[in-house]
């Protein structure tokens, strides 16, 4: 089967509506809305969604941006979008994150994956009085009361957003702040788009066209 080529094209209403696009802007606005300059936030998963909060997050927010992925490619395609710092995915990024957090962890970490470690390392990576805000799923979050009350940290929960938060996206991608890295396939090559994505190897989306 012959690659198919990934790229960086213009973001559109119909690939936005109700769909990760919004759903990116939705908790990249929620987060920028406490973050200084000066301050860090983590984004997890550089995927589909994971790739546009971080150009909304360096268009609305002063403050550093932290990607966090298991995929090398993905790492560099959020340093095109705006990523001040890469950490693989590893044993290793609870220790590269409190290097780059002086030690306390991030005011905001956004967790896109939401399975299998993420959930316990993206609570680690906040720090006390941060935000961490969970939109993968497919895990659990499991924190003791007296760990939220001494830690003051806060959880937060995210879905789709407005219609007024769609209209924003669209004037920012209007400007050229955010753009959208897709890679294309055919039907009748769904089977391989699910084992490129469980293999990292999308840049971005993966779109099914006729």
């Amino acid at each position: 089967m012959a690659a198919m080529q990934n790229y960086c094209a213009p973001v559109r209403v119909r690939s936005l509506n109700a769909d990760a696009g919004l759903t990116a802007y939705h908790v990249a606005k929620k987060a920028a809305g406490h973050l200084l300059p000066g301050e860090r936030v983590v984004v997890i998963g550089i995927g589909g969604l994971g790739h546009i909060a971080v150009q909304v997050l360096s268009a609305l927010s002063p403050a550093d941006i932290i990607a966090v992925d298991r995929s090398d490619m993905a790492l560099g395609l959020a340093q095109e979008c705006g990523a001040h710092h890469a950490v693989k995915a590893d044993e290793n990024q609870l220790e590269a994150i409190r290097a780059l957090t002086d030690g306390k962890g991030a005011e905001a970490v956004i967790d896109f994956v939401g399975e299998g470690n993420s959930i316990v390392n993206g609570l680690a990576m906040t720090r006390n009085n941060g935000a961490y805000y969970i939109v993968g799923y497919g895990g659990e979050i499991r924190i003791s009361a007296i760990d939220m009350i001494t830690t003051e940290r806060r959880i937060i929960g995210n879905l789709v957003g407005s219609y007024a938060e769609l209209v924003e996206l669209m004037e920012l991608a209007n400007r050229g702040k955010v753009n959208l890295a897709t890679r294309q396939y055919r039907l009748n090559e769904a089977n391989q788009a699910l084992h490129d994505l469980n293999e990292a190897k999308v840049k971005g989306r993966a779109v099914l066209v006729p």
